[in-house]
């Protein structure tokens, strides 16, 4: 199957590729700029990593997104997307593991209570690992929604364990990092119901936006740190 000749973008299309292509630009500026102004500082290193990471793993499903709203649909692309998935879950889990790591980085005088430590670990881990699973069916329309309710159900415990460290920290040195708790929770309450639902209805896909600004916030908190 190959692309549509006649089709043409429609505006909400062309506003969504605008959007995607923005968020990305946006991780890839902010990652650079955490390298360039670290001064060898591992706290917005880590930041740096944090950013890229995001950036890679959502590229790899944006960039098809952008591709398809603006070509259309085809079996290459569909492809793609699925791939792109599955490699944005597990960039996205890497994710919470680094944020840990920036919590670590953030307060040195506090220290993670080893079992919400763990919580965050082995619920990551696990969820890498069935992330990998064929049975997942990534590239086809119906998906297994089986194993997408128990992936995102570990999911929600690695981020419960980061909520949990950032609610511990509280606005300790004045950093007010108690925000990072709000955008995780947003991100998180955008983020599930579109993977259970956003296939039986589509309207429900419109929740990744909000999630994604969560996602820029996390990024924006280490810029206003680094600043």
């Amino acid at each position: 199957m190959i692309a549509n000749e006649k089709y043409k973008p429609q505006v909400p299309d062309i506003m969504e590729s605008i959007f995607d292509a923005g968020y990305l630009i946006f991780d890839l500026i902010a990652g650079i700029l955490f390298f360039a102004f670290s001064k060898g500082n591992p706290l917005f290193i880590l930041y740096g990593v944090l950013t890229l990471t995001l950036c890679g793993g959502d590229a790899f499903h944006l960039v098809p997104r952008i591709i398809r709203a603006v070509r259309g649909n085809n079996d290459k692309i569909k492809k793609q997307l699925g791939i792109g998935l599955q490699v944005s879950s597990i960039t996205m889990t890497a994710f919470y593991i680094v944020l840990l790591y920036i919590w670590k980085l953030t307060f040195p005088e506090l220290t993670a209570p080893v079992a919400v430590e763990a919580m965050i670990w082995i619920s990551a881990i696990i969820r890498m690992v069935i992330c990998v699973l064929p049975q997942n069916n990534w590239c086809s329309n119906e998906g297994n929604m089986k194993l997408s309710i128990i992936r995102n159900a570990i999911f929600a415990v690695t981020g419960i364990g980061v909520i949990i460290l950032y609610a511990i920290s509280g606005n300790t040195n004045d950093l007010y990092m108690t925000r990072m708790v709000a955008a995780i929770i947003i991100s998180f309450g955008c983020y599930i119901p579109v993977t259970l639902f956003s296939k039986s209805k589509p309207k429900v896909g419109l929740l990744m936006i909000p999630k994604t600004c969560a996602y820029m916030w996390i990024i924006a908190m280490g810029l206003q740190l680094l600043f």
